[in-house]
């Protein structure tokens, strides 16, 4: 199968996968439909998809960013520890909720001696912002310095031992705010995706000028429909094409059952996503999709255009050998190759760092850290 039809960035069924709903109301997630393999149990966890370090203290938390947005978060704190200690900031990945895969991050980064902040994104989980589910590669960015402001408002934190963590579709964002925020002492990714390169020039930039313009005229058609209904529908963030060249979008990121041909990447997220591995109604990856015009804001903003502002400060970028993703990450190391420094996991693929304790190198992690927090 063509590398681009496995990602589904070719849709089967023609102009039928275009259909449309309007979003739900502000509050209305919650009662989002599980997979069609079963919720998963996230709520006999307190409503998160991993368990809590018994020596780690979870408290949420709210603060604002510079636009006024109030930011949801979870707060995790070493029970035993002292004094102003350091922090991290963790989000991600694109879809996902604090009570995911940056919760359990964040768990084991407390566990080690962090204080460290969990945040659901503006506009997604329990975080303020209106249209719900729009993704914003700007506030998005912005929202990782709110959340240093906030760690370093704290008694506990050592404001000048600030670091970020992100996962998948955030660490763009997370590299691009540590670039513009010298308080970000240090930034270490996951599985990252640069969600303007993607959303703008598809996987491994596939799509040619004559598709961009085509997503371009799709997202700029769908914005005077919502204007003149008064609604926003939803849409695929990474546009597909169908087999006759044209804009083929879905009303949700993972279909309801997984087909019995779907591809390997498909099959891994719908395996995190769909499941009780890592199912939660909040969010959008699980259970529907973004606005239909959210590229319009990924065509807007790139990200890493001012990665070499990073340095004197460190990044680590952690990605899986057979991840779909890994060349994000090597990128990125090219363009600064004195400041960013790549870790391949052998074994790993990309959702395999949403959970996978066994292979995702928190060693590694810690260390780097300590190292540059220091």
């Amino acid at each position: 199968m063509e590398r681009r039809k496995a990602l589904g960035l070719i849709a089967g069924g023609g102009a039928a996968a275009a259909s449309f709903t309007a979003l739900p109301a502000f509050g209305e997630e919650s009662s989002r439909a599980a997979g069609a393999t079963g919720q998963g149990k996230a709520t006999g966890k307190g409503g998160y998809t991993f368990a809590l370090d018994r020596n780690v203290k979870r408290t949420s938390v709210r603060f604002k960013n510079r636009y006024g947005i109030t930011v949801a978060a979870d707060l995790y704190v070493p029970k035993n520890g002292r004094g102003r200690m350091p922090a991290l900031a963790l989000s991600g990945p694109f879809g996902a909720v604090k009570e995911q895969s940056s919760g359990l991050y964040a768990n084991e980064f407390a566990r080690r001696g962090y204080v460290a902040l969990a945040f659901d994104p503006s506009f997604t989980g329990e975080s303020g912002g209106t249209v719900r589910d729009v993704g914003s590669p700007e506030i998005y960015t912005e929202d990782f310095s709110a959340a240093v402001d906030f760690l370093g408002l704290q008694k506990n934190v050592d404001r000048e031992r600030i670091g970020v963590q992100a996962v998948c579709g955030l660490s763009g964002m997370a590299l691009t705010a540590a670039a513009a925020d010298s308080r970000i002492k240090a930034v270490a990714t996951a599985s990252m995706y640069d969600m303007s390169r993607s959303i703008s020039r598809g996987h491994e930039d596939f799509y040619t000028r004559e598709q961009r313009q085509k997503v371009v005229d799709y997202i700029s058609r769908q914005r005077w429909i919502d204007a003149e209904k008064g609604t926003f529908a939803r849409g695929s963030h990474e546009v597909p094409f169908d087999e006759n060249g044209d804009v083929a979008p879905s009303n949700r990121v993972l279909p309801k059952t997984l087909p019995a041909d779907a591809d390997p990447v498909t099959k891994s997220f719908f395996d995190y996503y769909r499941t009780e591995r890592g199912y939660h109604p909040r969010s959008i990856n699980s259970a529907t999709a973004w606005t239909a015009t959210t590229p319009m804001s990924f065509f807007a903003f790139r990200q890493m255009t001012n990665i070499d502002m990073l340095a004197p400060r460190k990044a680590l970028l952690v990605a899986g050998a057979d991840a779909h993703s890994l060349y994000y990450s090597q990128d990125v190391q090219k363009m600064a190759p004195e400041t960013v420094d790549l870790v391949v996991v052998p074994g790993a693929d990309h959702v395999d760092l949403y959970d996978r304790k066994d292979l995702i190198p928190f060693d590694k992690l810690d260390e780097f850290f300590t190292k540059n927090l220091a």
